[in-house]
């Protein structure tokens, strides 16, 4: 990893330099009954658009490479013979602004779209094409990603800035991100800058006021699979799906074949799903595999605490708090793992 600093006012000169492709990056959605401000990632056009200063977004950005909703194929039929609809390929995105959790979601994602015995093509292009720009953040009450050792990045983007005073420290990652910055003001960090660079990672650190114990969280999951907590829990959850909408690393999903009435055509769309919904373990005949909310909500922690973990030796949570943040029944990930270790469901929402 290569370490530059250069002028905050070339941030903006960054961006242009960029703008020769289409960029995605944090800017102001809505505002929400109280007053606070809401984030998310849009295509932007304008650099003054861009609130790299923002605490966290709705949805991830994941979106740009696993979208919610695709057409993986489509054909027509003419007579006897059929020809297949070619899709045209997405084009090059920038992402501008990507926070270390979210980048370390996409990692977590590679594991199983990209380096799988079966990729999915269509996200590995979209991968390979993205340049990816992440940006330094404070953790909010609700982040809890240095519990899951995702509130760094070691890889996964082409350029990380800190913002350090009047100027911006950059560790680069990538070739081509070394070759882009030659048209900035770069200069190497001077020592004093090195020593102010680890002392905003301690600092930052220090920030993260929510905690999650994982060290031994496989075998605790294993040793209390029949708890009764996860009944309480499941009786909360409705069920929504609101959770995997907007976690950046929830990659099931569904396939629904549409046919023209007159069979002139057909086409296959891909639609990203939920553990949680109602029909997710339904087969055909009907027969449902998981009736019950609390063995959904159970599987869903199961599967992203326990059962990737085995696969991949790491958790599919980043910790980016985004699950709990918008579920309706006020359900968090510290707050069931902490019941799950403690045996019994402390009600935070009547005090």
């Amino acid at each position: 990893m290569i370490f530059r600093v250069f002028p905050g006012r070339d941030l903006a000169l960054l961006f242009d330099i960029m703008a020769v492709n289409p960029i995605v990056g944090p800017v102001t959605a809505a505002r929400a009954a109280d007053g606070k401000t809401l984030y998310d990632f849009a295509m932007v056009t304008d650099f003054a658009e861009l609130c790299l200063d923002f605490d966290q977004t709705i949805h991830s950005p994941k979106n740009y490479f696993l979208p919610y909703r695709e057409q993986t194929c489509a054909f027509t039929v003419h007579g006897q013979t059929w020809q297949e609809e070619n899709t045209p390929p997405d084009p090059a995105l920038v992402l501008f602004g990507m926070h270390a959790c979210d980048i370390n979601a996409l990692n977590k994602l590679d594991k199983v779209l990209t380096a799988a015995p079966y990729p999915d093509l269509a996200y590995q292009f979209r991968r390979r094409q993205m340049f990816i720009i992440g940006h330094a953040c404070q953790p909010t009450p609700a982040c809890f990603c240095r519990s899951m050792g995702a509130d760094y990045v070691r890889h996964g983007c082409d350029l990380f800035l800190t913002p350090m005073g009047d100027d911006y420290f950059v560790e680069i990652m990538t070739s081509r991100a070394f070759h882009i910055l030659e048209n900035l003001h770069v200069r190497e960090p001077r020592p004093q800058e090195l020593r102010h660079f680890e002392a905003l990672a301690n600092e930052r650190q220090s920030l993260f006021t929510t905690r999650v114990e994982t060290a031994d969280l496989t075998k605790i999951l294993d040793l209390e699979f029949d708890s009764s907590v996860w009944k309480v829990w499941g009786e909360r959850c409705l069920s929504c799906g609101t959770c995997a909408q907007v976690c950046p690393t929830c990659y099931c999903y569904g396939i629904e074949e549409q046919v023209d009435m007159d069979l002139s055509g057909a086409a296959k769309i891909r639609q990203l799903y939920s553990c949680n919904l109602l029909d997710f373990a339904q087969v055909a005949g009907g027969h449902n595999f998981r009736p019950e909310s609390r063995t959904r909500l159970k599987y869903r922690y199961y599967h992203k605490h326990r059962g990737f973990v085995e696969a991949f030796e790491e958790a599919l949570c980043v910790g980016c708090g985004r699950c709990g943040t918008n579920c309706l029944a006020d359900i968090t990930v510290p707050a069931v793992i902490a019941s799950v270790r403690q045996g019994e469901v402390e009600d935070e929402r009547t005090g």
